[in-house]
């Protein structure tokens, strides 16, 4: 089958059409990729920022359609349209049981370090072990999650890790209140699901902070109230919050100076959460009196803190009320050839999102 391969960090991704996906075996099924979609998380696989072996098939992102199951599998059946998590619960280990399953490692755990994919003979991992960039791949059956099978393929991908980190960061991890006010530092495909999260919770404003002017006047489309390039930040808290900072403030870049911009910008007892992917080496500082003077609330943020069980279908009901805008992400549809352009064009802010669209 057909797949894109990264051979090595720092490398473009290579078409190959020999790759053969291993499996399934006990608790795994194989699935026939229709969409993937290309998170910025995957430029994080090819630049090093994320730690993760290579050769490996990228994406993370993706739906499609269960064609064979492997022993003991009961939860779906061939024919079944899914959406991929990388993130599922295990359900037995001490974070799902204690209502953290975003937390479970065991997944990431069991399938990250080995290899998912053949080539040539030769073994290639699947990124954060599911490796959506190939016309098929093999996961354990709870990354796998059953959809209905009217769900567009296209926009069911992109709840599989953008959709679902942003939106929930909102209404899971900060749990964002009516009436608040909001800002969101960066505006790609997961800042845009943190304001339509904000959005659906009832945030009474929410500004959309970018370096990018055009990236900023598209926020509004999916619920920004106002908007600023860095520099015009500081009026616009003035305006809104008479300088007293934001109730919440959401960092979705992964930068230190984004995260402290991010935390300056809250008020005092307010809430920072950081979503945005930074490196292991990448400091932030604090004062240890601002840190108990302030009283603010900093979390990170995984996954948007989802239970993959329940909150994918409550994002597809939001979806089909209208409250959740999935269709107007999708910016650039692609074969799979085109990926390095893609790759490319996100790192240049060109797009929310781009979909490879599987023939």
């Amino acid at each position: 089958m057909r797949a894109a391969v990264l051979p090595a960090l720092n490398q473009e991704m290579e078409l190959r059409d020999d790759v053969e996906a291993i499996g399934p075996g006990p608790g795994e099924v194989r699935i026939r990729i229709a969409a993937s979609g290309v998170c910025h998380s995957d430029i994080s696989l090819q630049d090093g920022t994320l730690p993760h072996p290579v050769p490996a098939v990228p994406g993370h992102e993706g739906a499609g359609e269960v064609i064979a199951v492997g022993e003991g599998v009961n939860t779906v059946a061939p024919g079944d349209h899914v959406i991929i998590s990388w993130v599922p619960a295990c359900g037995r280990c001490r974070f799902c049981l204690g209502g953290q399953p975003n937390l479970c490692n065991a997944f990431l755990e069991r399938n990250m370090s080995k290899p998912m994919f053949t080539s040539g003979g030769g073994p290639l991992f699947g990124y954060a072990g599911t490796g959506t960039f190939a016309e098929e791949t093999v996961v354990a059956s709870e990354a796998a999650i059953r959809i209905d099978p009217d769900v567009p393929y296209d926009v069911a991908s992109l709840i599989g890790c953008g959709v679902m980190t942003g939106v929930g960061a909102a209404l899971n991890t900060a749990r964002v209140r009516p009436g608040s006010s909001v800002v969101v530092f960066g505006c790609g495909g997961v800042g845009v699901s943190v304001i339509q999260g904000a959005r659906i919770a009832g945030a009474a404003e929410i500004v959309a902070v970018d370096l990018l002017p055009e990236k900023v006047e598209l926020a509004q489309r999916f619920g920004s109230t106002h908007g600023a390039t860095p520099q015009q930040l500081a009026a616009v808290q003035q305006e809104i919050t008479g300088g007293a900072g934001f109730d919440y403030a959401f960092e979705v870049i992964g930068r230190p100076e984004t995260i402290r911009s991010a935390y300056d910008a809250t008020r005092r007892g307010g809430t920072t959460v950081v979503v945005g992917a930074g490196r292991m080496d990448a400091m932030v500082a604090f004062s240890a009196f601002e840190l108990f003077y302030m009283e603010k609330k900093l979390l990170g943020c995984w996954y948007g803190s989802a239970d993959v069980r329940t909150d994918f279908g409550r994002l597809l009901r939001f979806w089909r009320h209208g409250k959740l805008d999935l269709e107007g992400m999708i910016t650039r549809r692609i074969d799979l050839s085109e990926v390095n352009e893609a790759f490319e064009a996100c790192k240049k802010g060109e797009v929310i999102r781009s979909v490879i669209e599987f023939k």
